[in-house]
């Protein structure tokens, strides 16, 4: 049994020094007479495993044990970092094509404290009013106080139309309160638009992923066959995605060489910027960006980039405030580690992680109903599931944008097609 455990030993270091030197990658050997600490505790972390394989009162699984090992050391990392299982893995792929199974919410951790980031529209999570900002303290009974970013999202998605019950905590809520969902497989159209009054265009972005780029430009195409002369970009409960996708969106608006966002990390290899291009599709008309709290991550970024170098005035509420950016990386058994390597900056150097995109003028979000009676008393300023029309009274800060754009002068403006 000794022989064996050795052995193990022996296989583990192996393994723990192949996955330090992915990491370090070419600065390894300049920085190995510091990492000596690093071999030091990964023999004890081989120890313990040890004693928990041949001690321990029932037997363990090695995955298991490995797989909670890699686990734990993400988590105290930070919030985002975090191990994917081969099977997460897999939907975290699915996912990012825009079609994937569960309830429709982006969550992160706040404070230790599992939070929604935003609903998605027209998901289960958004017909049943689950907000941003939401705590979601359990899934099925069980407590999330412990519980990963990655293990929430395994036990919050399922078969469709399976049932999972989350208990919610939000402000003015005396105690949690639970609210029953039917799972759906959510396939995600990421843009909408239709025209507004006056010749302004309105645009909804959902979501960023491998397809917003196409889809916004369809809608700024129709849209400027319906001969419109400004637009609302509108990207409240907007959770994020893909990061080339945020530049994408950000260049059609801007002119070439501008700076849109840059990345700054532990190793030079993760200093990124990305400048807007002169080729492409183009549009020149004058432009309010909508946020609020569920607005993140690729959000801020397109938010940011436009305020900083004046192309659009931002209307709403504080942004969510996520400005980091998670690295995927793919392991040898078909797991991946989901890993924070860099933070997003304006191009002006405001830093989004934590702090947010604070708009050019602050309106508060619509009152919003706290019970179903309300709720059904209206149904539009609460969910939002229909594109706006004339009347705007249940949304405040859509008639702000519209206000302001109308003191704008409304420039021509029609899409063009450059390069």
């Amino acid at each position: 049994m000794r022989k064996i455990v050795r052995e193990k030993q022996v296989v583990l270091v192996l393994l723990a020094a192949i996955l330090v030197s992915m990491f370090a990658g070419a600065v390894m050997a300049k920085r190995l007479p510091s990492q000596s600490g690093i071999y030091e505790q990964l023999k004890v972390f081989t120890e313990a495993l040890s004693y928990v394989e041949s001690n321990y009162v029932e037997e363990v699984e090695p995955e298991k044990a490995i797989y909670g090992a890699i686990r734990g050391m993400l988590r105290t990392l930070d919030p985002h970092s975090s191990f994917m299982p081969p099977d997460m893995y897999r939907e975290m792929q699915v996912e990012t094509e825009g079609r994937f199974g569960g309830l429709g919410i982006e969550i992160t951790m706040r404070d230790d404290v599992l939070t929604v980031v935003s609903p998605i529209e027209g998901t289960p999570a958004f017909r049943a009013g689950i907000q941003p900002g939401d705590q979601i303290i359990k899934v099925d009974g069980e407590s999330t106080k412990e519980m990963s970013l990655v293990d929430a999202v395994k036990k919050l998605r399922g078969p469709e139309g399976s049932a999972v019950t989350i208990a919610i905590f939000r402000q003015g809520f005396a105690e949690p309160k639970d609210f029953t969902l039917s799972r759906a497989v959510i396939q995600i159209k990421s843009v909408r638009w239709t025209k507004l009054q006056d010749n302004i265009g309105y645009v909804k972005l959902r979501s960023f992923h491998k397809t917003t780029e196409e889809e916004l430009e369809e809608a700024l195409r129709d849209l400027g066959e319906q001969q419109i002369k400004a637009l609302v970009l509108d990207l409240r409960n907007n959770p994020g995605g893909l990061l080339e996708q945020a530049i994408a969106v950000a260049n059609v608006f801007l002119e070439g060489g501008q700076l849109i966002v840059y990345t700054k990390g532990r190793l030079p290899n993760q200093n990124m910027k990305g400048y807007a291009k002169s080729e492409g599709f183009h549009v020149a008309y004058p432009v309010a960006v909508i946020i609020n709290g569920g607005s993140a991550s690729a959000s801020e970024i397109v938010a940011g980039a436009l305020q900083d170098l004046n192309r659009a005035t931002v209307v709403g509420t504080q942004s969510f405030g996520k400005g980091s950016v998670q690295t995927i990386i793919p392991l040898s058994n078909g797991a991946g580690l989901r890993l924070t390597t860099a933070k997003y900056y304006t191009p002006k150097g405001g830093e989004i992680h934590g702090k947010g995109i604070t708009p050019d003028i602050v309106v508060e979000k619509p009152q919003e109903a706290e019970n179903q009676e309300s709720e059904q008393k209206s149904p539009r300023s609460r969910r939002q599931i229909e594109l706006p029309g004339d009347d705007l009274s249940d949304d405040p800060q859509l008639q702000k944008a519209i206000d302001f754009l109308k003191t704008r002068g409304q420039q021509g403006g029609k899409s063009v097609k450059r390069g």
